[in-house]
C-alpha cells in the first residue's frame, strides 16, 4: 500500500484487519512523515522506541483476533497529557525536564485498546492560546497557505501541534484538549475534525490542569468516522476524577447511519457578530441549506446572554489557572531559578516563576489573582459564575424547545498569519467568540470542515449537541460531512 500516513484511523483498521499492513509499516511510515515534517513544529518530543515496541505488540494482538479498533493505529499526544517516562511539559519552561512517573487516564485508555504513541505534540503554553505561538518550543505551524504566498500561518491553538500533525498525515489521529475552542477553533484552521465531548465525558486525571471546571479532552482526526472510534476509546468512568460521569460509553461509530429526517437543528441569532466577514456567514447558510436538504427542520432560536460570554470566560478561566497554576513554584519539580546569596524561599518563588512562565501565562495569573481577591471576588467572579449560569440556562431553554442541534461558525475567520494578532491579547481572545460559551455550558461540540475560502484555507462549522448525546451529535456531523464533501488537503512544502 502506499502512502500510509494518508490512510483514515477507519481505513487502518480495516488494512490492519485483513492484514494488508501491519502496525509496524504503518508506525514506520509516520515515523518516517515526522522526521521530514520539523519545519512544522508539530512533534516537540519524538518517541520512535516507544512507537516500535508498542506496534510490535499491536501486531501481536490483531494476529490473535478480537483486538479492539485503535489497535495498530499510530497517534500523537498533546504535550498536555502526563504520559509514563515521556517528557510532558505542558509546553512551559517551568515544567522543563519533567518526567511523570504515571499515565494520564485517557492516553492509559488509549494504549490499553492498543494504539501507538508516536510522540508528543506542540501547544500553546498551559494551553493557554489560541494560535500555538506562546509554546517554550517554539510556534506550530499550519500545513496549508494561501495560494502561492508563502507566509506562516497559525494552526490555531491550544492544541496546533495536534491539528497540524492531523492535516499534514504525520499521524492518522490526535489527542487534543478543549476549555474554550482549544480543538475545535485549530480542527477549523486545519480543514480537519475535532470534537469536545461533554464536561466529565473523559477523564481529566493525568492532563495538566489550566481551569478544572472547563477543560475537557477529546480527539482531532481526519474525518467524522475517526472521531467516534477514537472518543468511544477516550471516554469512560474514572474515580480518580472526582467529576467524570459514571455513564456507559456507546457504540459512537454504530450510530453514523447519516440519516438526520425530522431532526431541529438551531440557528442562533446572536452568532451574528458586526464585520463577521461574509464567506464565514455564507458558509453558514449554506450549513444551514445542507442539514435542510438532508432533511432536518431549521429552526432560528435566541441564546441571550452569548455576549456575556467572552467576558465571563475571560474572568473563570484565569481564576481558576491562577489557583491551578500556584503548585509550579520550583520546590518539588520542574524549573528552579538559580538564587543569589541571601535569596531566601520567597525570591525563590519569585525568581522561579517570572522565568518559567511566559507572558501570556503570567498575564492571565495575573488577572486571575486579581478577580480572586478580596475586593474584586464578588465584582468580578462572582458575577462571572452567575453569567456563567444564565448562558448554561439560554441552551437548556434552546433543547427543552425540541431542538436536536445547534450549527454555527466554529471561527470567525480562516487562519491567521503567526505573529499578527500576537501583540494585542483582546484581538486573540475573540478567536473564542463562537466556541467559549461550549465549555461554559458544558455542552458537546464538534468543528467540521465545510469549505475553503477565496485565499484557499478552510473554514470549518461547528455543532452544539445535548449534554451526553455525542453519538446523535456525532451523526449529525456526519450528515453534514456528507453534504459538504470536503476533501482537499493542504500542498506539501515542508
Amino acid at each position: 500500500m502506499t502512502d500510509l500516513t494518508k490512510l483514515k484511523i477507519s481505513e487502518a483498521r480495516d488494512a490492519l484487519r485483513k492484514g494488508d499492513v501491519s502496525s509496524v509499516e504503518l508506525t514506520e511510515a509516520c515515523l518516517a512523515a515526522i522526521d521530514k515534517a520539523d519545519a512544522l513544529g508539530a512533534f516537540v518530543h519524538k518517541t520512535p522506541d516507544v512507537a516500535m515496541d508498542q506496534a510490535k505488540s499491536a501486531d501481536d494482538r490483531i494476529k490473535a483476533g478480537g483486538a479492539p479498533d485503535l489497535c495498530g493505529i499510530p497517534l500523537g499526544i498533546k504535550d498536555l497529557f502526563c504520559t509514563k517516562g515521556v517528557p510532558s511539559q505542558a509546553a512551559s519552561a517551568i515544567l522543563n525536564g519533567f518526567k511523570p512517573e504515571y499515565e494520564s487516564t485517557v492516553t492509559s485508555q488509549l494504549f490499553d485498546a492498543g494504539s501507538v504513541m508516536l510522540g508528543k505534540l506542540n501547544m500553546d503554553e498551559f494551553a493557554m492560546g489560541s494560535s500555538n505561538e506562546t509554546s517554550t518550543y517554539g510556534n506550530a505551524i499550519n500545513p496549508w497557505r494561501r495560494g502561492n504566498d508563502d507566509t506562516a500561518l497559525t494552526p490555531g491553538g491550544s492544541s496546533g501541534g495536534s491539528a497540524s500533525a492531523v492535516a499534514a498525515d504525520l499521524c492518522l489521529g490526535a489527542t487534543g484538549t478543549d476549555t474554550g475552542g482549544s480543538i475545535r477553533q485549530p480542527a477549523a484552521f486545519t480543514g480537519i475534525t475535532g470534537i469536545k465531548p461533554t464536561y466529565g465525558r473523559c477523564s481529566r486525571w493525568g492532563i495538566v490542569a489550566f481551569a478544572s471546571s472547563l477543560d475537557q479532552a477529546g480527539p482531532m482526526t481526519k474525518d467524522v468516522r475517526d472521531a467516534a472510534i477514537m472518543l468511544e476509546a477516550m471516554c469512560g468512568h474514572d474515580p480518580k476524577d472526582s467529576t467524570s460521569a459514571d455513564l456507559a460509553v456507546p457504540n459512537f461509530e454504530a450510530m453514523l447511519t447519516g440519516d438526520i429526517k425530522g431532526k431541529t437543528i438551531g440557528i442562533p441569532r446572536e452568532y451574528r457578530m458586526d464585520g463577521m466577514p461574509d464567506e464565514i456567514e455564507a458558509l453558514w447558510a449554506e450549513g444551514r441549506k445542507m442539514l435542510e436538504d438532508a432533511g432536518a427542520v431549521i429552526k432560528d432560536i435566541s441564546l441571550p446572554h452569548t455576549k456575556y460570554a467572552l467576558p465571563a470566560y475571560y474572568v473563570i478561566a484565569p481564576a481558576e489557572a491562577s489557583s491551578n497554576l500556584a503548585r509550579y513554584d520550583g520546590v518539588r519539580y520542574g524549573h528552579r531559578a538559580k538564587l543569589a546569596q541571601g535569596d531566601g524561599i520567597t525570591e525563590m518563588y519569585e525568581k522561579t516563576r517570572a522565568e518559567g512562565f511566559g507572558p501570556e501565562v503570567q498575564r492571565r495569573v495575573m488577572v486571575g489573582t486579581y478577580v480572586l481577591s478580596a475586593g474584586f471576588y464578588d465584582a468580578y467572579y462572582n458575577r462571572a459564575r452567575k453569567v456563567r449560569t444564565l448562558i448554561k440556562k439560554d441552551f437548556e431553554d434552546v433543547f427543552a424547545q425540541g431542538v436536536d442541534a445547534i450549527l454555527t461558525p466554529a471561527t470567525p475567520s480562516s487562519a491567521f498569519e503567526l505573529g499578527k494578532e500576537h501583540t494585542d491579547p483582546v484581538e486573540m481572545y475573540l478567536n473564542d467568540v463562537f466556541t467559549v460559551t461550549v465549555n461554559l455550558a458544558g455542552l458537546p461540540g464538534i468543528s467540521v470542515p465545510a469549505g475553503l475560502d477565496k485565499q484557499g484555507l478552510p473554514l470549518g462549522l461547528q455543532l452544539i449537541g445535548r449534554p451526553w448525546e455525542e453519538g446523535d451529535l456525532l451523526n449529525t456531523a456526519y450528515a453534514l460531512e456528507q453534504a459538504a464533501g470536503f476533501v482537499a488537503k493542504p500542498t506539501q512544502w515542508w
